[in-house]
């Protein structure tokens, strides 16, 4: 382990500056973004699209 870590943002090369910058409006992005609205009379559990195959009476269908 080394000791020589950073203390504040000015001893970090500007390419680090510019990525934790990005990272920080990604960051703020992604909780900003609103959730999905609740389905109503839809699948119980999580969505089948994202998991690539939907399943109905124990049979699943890859599509």
């Amino acid at each position: 382990m080394s000791d020589q870590t950073p203390s504040d943002k000015t001893a970090l090369p500007p390419a680090a500056v510019r990525a934790l910058a990005e990272a920080e409006e990604r960051r703020k992005a992604g909780e900003a973004k609103a959730p999905p609205p609740k389905e109503l009379g839809g699948r119980d559990g999580l969505d089948p699209a994202r998991y690539g195959d939907w399943e109905k009476k124990g049979i699943a269908i890859d599509f």
